[in-house]
């Protein structure tokens, strides 16, 4: 049995371990042939010189990756201890630095790929289920192109389904009842401007945030649009959104085809869509998966079990 000993450096050993040890928990739950114990900012681990060799280099992955991303979830961690990171993207992938530094980059595989695809082509679909950033990218991918000026506008919108909750009964104007709607793209954008400049760019135009209903009869040309939650449209509204593009323009849709909320009469738009337009050249489709997911851990576990169970009858 050999031993190895580790210091962790350059960040803070809290950092590594994560909240009360979790992620040091993951450490051991992954190598349980290893004897793993900590001190301060040192570890020590006992075992086979193979499984040293394998948590040296997870140490090693997890240390770059702290080292350049300020926010780090739970998920972020065991996806690097499960080999499921694309190390490219964990440690050089990075799209913006968005508020006090924080830096946004692909966290998983299919988010680069996500990143890719925009970068090749000029209507994409991104396709998962909640929590697999499919939303945040997009957004990060359209502040990027407006730093860059590669595009002189960012239109953000989403149907205005009613989801057990009628419109006409939220309190205040339109732009009060349909603020609920759209208040993920306001996170995700808060994240990556500052309040002032962000208050600014919505006065001047240059970020729009409106309900799909708002896009009928115009032109998106020099810009970035993304319509968020896709399912929810229908086949005349999707179609409508994407014949809305200009000569420059990006598009991204993104959408969960598990979470319609639609009335039961109406068919969803965003699966015949992937399916009339799947072969057409310029059109890229990134599907992401439980394995994507970015927040809590037991949002995966929720996704597979609901995945993988029989219809409950009636």
């Amino acid at each position: 049995m050999a031993e190895k000993k580790f210091i962790i450096t350059h960040i803070e050993p809290a950092r590594f371990f994560g909240p009360y040890n979790s992620y040091f928990k993951i450490f051991k739950s992954k190598y349980p042939a290893l004897h793993l114990s900590s001190r301060g900012n040192n570890i020590s681990a006992k075992g086979e010189t193979k499984d040293l060799n394998e948590f040296s280099e997870v140490v090693e992955s997890i240390i770059k990756y702290l080292t350049i991303n300020k926010n780090v979830s739970l998920g972020d961690i065991e996806r690097i201890v499960e080999g499921e990171e694309n190390k490219k993207s964990a440690v050089g992938s990075i799209i913006i630095h968005g508020q006090s530094g924080k830096v946004i980059s692909a966290r998983t595989k299919n988010q680069q790929e996500l990143v890719d695809q925009v970068d090749q082509n000029d209507l994409v679909f991104a396709i998962g289920p909640a929590g697999t950033g499919k939303t945040y990218t997009a957004v990060a991918l359209a502040v990027r192109a407006l730093r860059n000026k590669e595009i002189k506008k960012i239109i953000l919108c989403r149907p205005a389904v009613e989801a057990g909750e009628s419109l006409g009964f939220l309190p205040g104007d339109m732009k009060d009842k349909v603020d609920p709607y759209l208040r993920p793209l306001y996170d995700a954008l808060g994240d990556m401007i500052p309040p002032e400049k962000f208050k600014a760019y919505i006065e001047k135009g240059i970020i729009e945030v409106a309900p799909l209903a708002y896009m009928r009869g115009r032109t998106l040309n020099n810009c970035f649009a993304i319509l968020d939650e896709g399912q929810n449209a229908t086949n005349t509204q999707l179609k409508m959104f994407l014949t809305r593009m200009g000569p420059i323009s990006k598009v991204v849709v993104t959408g969960d085809l598990t979470q319609v909320d639609l009335p039961a009469r109406i068919e969803s738009g965003l699966a015949p869509a992937l399916n009339l337009l799947k072969n057409v050249k310029g059109i890229g489709i990134v599907k992401l998966n439980e394995n994507d997911v970015v927040r809590h851990r037991l949002v995966k576990e929720i996704i597979r079990a609901y995945d993988t169970s029989k219809p409950i009858s009636q």
